[in-house]
């Protein structure tokens, strides 16, 4: 069964290790086969990867386009590292990232990456709403809540 993609103009889109680029019209063409595939709201780029999490999000991009961990895994695993020594209540997004990646599932660990993105986020959030240096101070925030202000 072929996947419908509709494109607005000048949309972009990433085919296997391919960018392609809607010209001036909205654009509909079905894609027969397996490729990776990537929408231009799911894509980063080197400029756009900003964040720590960001730049987790744009390795496991890569390993997803390529179809292979080995060329990335090395700078992966020490970003995420790094992540979770300064974010511990990320593990568990962490975790399922890994997992995803291990068994090959690469789109789903991109699902899951945009969760790490946004928890990060909240975090960031949090820190510049509270004045605080970072998450190892008590903000109590975990990856499927927010803030706890009940002080426990």
């Amino acid at each position: 069964m072929a996947l419908k993609v509709e494109l607005k103009p000048g949309e972009k889109i990433i085919i296997g290790t391919v960018a392609i680029r809607n010209g001036e019209q909205r654009t509909r063409f079905f894609i027969e086969g397996q490729a990776p595939i990537l929408r231009e709201r799911d894509i980063l780029n080197p400029e756009t990867a900003n964040t720590a999490a960001k730049h987790i999000y744009f390795a496991i991009q890569l390993m997803y386009v390529e179809g292979t961990i080995e060329k990335h895994h090395q700078l992966y695993f020490e970003m995420v590292k790094d992540f979770v020594r300064a974010a511990p209540s990320a593990t568990p997004l962490i975790a399922e990232i890994n997992n995803r990646i291990l068994s090959g599932d690469f789109y789903k660990a991109l699902k899951a990456a945009k969760e790490l993105v946004a928890y990060e986020q909240k975090l960031l959030d949090h820190v510049a709403g509270n004045g605080m240096a970072n998450e190892q101070s008590g903000t109590g925030i975990r990856p499927d809540s927010t803030a706890d202000t009940s002080g426990a």
